[in-house]
């Protein structure tokens, strides 16, 4: 009897052990003084056809941002970001703006706008669950760096703060950082749990972006986690586009990611997403820009971007 009972109670443990090693938990875990760098490539272009007449908008980005764990509490960490290198390139209507806020370019006034923003500190508050329940300093920034502008007329001085704030600005930042930093489920996951979040669209479109993600295979210090959102705007808000146009947009679209994540904190050494979205704008009267009636205007945006993000200390 006593044999089996020891059988029984040995069996019944291997169990347990095998299903609690099924199961993992993972946050973001940080310790202050600790430092992350992460590098961004990305492009989008938006494809708009206006009577007939196609036309594209690119952006591309190249930039390597330090971030500093400057104060960790039980559940929440404050992550200070600074931009250590930033490029930036954008292609609309056969006008080009390259710059490299590093090298000097007294010809192109946003090249002094970014420079301004090198190696500033602003603030990014972050639960363990990846919630961004905080974004301080950045349009402070902003703010600061458009006075590069304050020598060009008053329409041009417009033109590039709105192309600083629909770029870099607080809502922009937020938007891509939300689709980069997982949020982690509160409770264990094992190799094919799936779990979602939604959040709001940001940084000019409005609307919803519905998160999900999947577990695929982890180890003791990695995991691989694949992500998908689906993007729908709210087809009846008004909102203002280049030129200053206002518009209603019926866009709807998907994002596809792969991530491998740095179990030890939660953070993404690699990142890759791809987005896609089609639909519709449809530009509101104005008279002033040529638009006698309401104008549908078919509108393409693909955006490829890639990240890593290592940790220096």
């Amino acid at each position: 009897m006593k044999k089996l009972l020891g059988a029984i109670a040995t069996f019944l443990t291997l169990s347990f052990t095998s299903q609690a090693q099924d199961y993992m938990s993972i946050n973001y875990s940080f310790n202050k003084g600790e430092q992350f760098e992460l590098e961004q490539k990305s492009r989008t272009e938006t494809y708009t056809t206006i009577n007939e007449a196609q036309q594209r908008v690119t952006r591309d980005y190249n930039n390597i941002i330090t971030i500093d764990i400057t104060d960790v509490i039980p559940g929440k960490a404050t992550l200070t970001f600074r931009y250590k290198e930033l490029r930036f390139n954008f292609n609309a209507k056969n006008q080009n703006i390259f710059v490299d806020a590093k090298v000097s370019k007294p010809d192109e006034p946003f090249q002094a706008g970014l420079q301004k923003l090198l190696n500033q500190p602003f603030t990014v508050e972050l639960q363990s669950t990846g919630v961004i329940t905080k974004i301080d300093g950045l349009d402070n920034l902003l703010d600061n760096a458009t006075a590069a502008f304050s020598t060009l007329k008053k329409d041009e001085q417009e033109a590039y703060k709105k192309l600083m704030k629909d770029q870099f600005g607080s809502d922009a930042f937020r938007a891509w950082l939300e689709q980069l930093l997982i949020m982690y489920p509160a409770h264990g996951i094992k190799t094919g749990t799936q779990w979602e979040e939604s959040v709001p669209l940001r940084g000019g479109l409005i609307g919803r972006i519905d998160l999900y993600w999947n577990l695929q295979t982890w180890d003791t210090q990695t995991a691989k986690i694949g992500g998908t959102s689906k993007i729908n705007t709210d087809k009846v808000q008004t909102l203002t586009l280049e030129d200053d146009i206002k518009a209603t947009a019926e866009i709807s679209g998907t994002t596809s990611s792969n991530y491998l994540v740095m179990r030890s904190s939660g953070m993404p050494s690699i990142c890759v997403q791809n987005t896609e979205m089609n639909g519709n704008y449809t530009y509101k009267v104005n008279k002033a820009k040529g638009i006698k009636r309401d104008l549908k205007v078919p509108v393409k945006v693909v955006t490829n971007a890639s990240y890593k993000i290592k940790q220096m200390k």
